[in-house]
């Protein structure tokens, strides 16, 4: 028989999930990160500042950054990393923050990076949000003993 490994986190340090999903599961040697934005564990968002006048200020550089580290954070919490990565989806509410969004992506990746999908959605759960990301990240469970033993189910040879 073999076995393949399941397992889902979620992190309580994290902005928690909006419904009843995890932040990410380890299916076997991959892991899936969910839909991951700006937000932070007070509900606030990176990149979303009211100026003066009340108005907000949306800032996709400092969105994207803000998606990516967390992301980081929460790949870290299955041992693994942003060079783990093999699949990045990109949500964006408007294209025309595309270039900004692209100039952040390169600081993390390079053009042996991750295979990548960009597409412009209508919205995303928050008015504030510009950018989220959902990903799928590859690590051998060799590489992390830990693993082995937790959530396995086992399918007929």
């Amino acid at each position: 028989m073999n076995f393949i490994t399941m397992e889902s986190k979620t992190f309580a340090h994290k902005a928690q999930p909006l419904g009843k999903y995890p932040h990410v599961k380890r299916v076997g040697d991959f892991i899936f990160v969910s839909g991951t934005s700006s937000r932070r564990p007070d509900n606030t968002h990176v990149g979303a500042e009211q100026d003066e006048n009340g108005n907000w200020v949306l800032d996709i550089k400092k969105q994207t950054h803000a998606v990516l580290m967390n992301i980081q954070d929460i790949l870290a919490g299955v041992d693994a990393g942003l060079s783990d990565i093999v699949d990045i989806s990109t949500f964006l509410v408007d294209m025309k923050d595309f270039k900004g969004y692209n100039e952040v992506y390169g600081e993390f990746f390079g053009a042996d990076g991750p295979t990548r999908t960009t597409v412009a959605v209508h919205q995303l759960p928050h008015p504030n949000l510009l950018i989220e990301l959902k990903v799928v990240a590859y690590k051998p469970l060799e590489e992390d003993p830990k693993f082995r033993q937790s959530g396995s189910i086992g399918f007929g040879e």
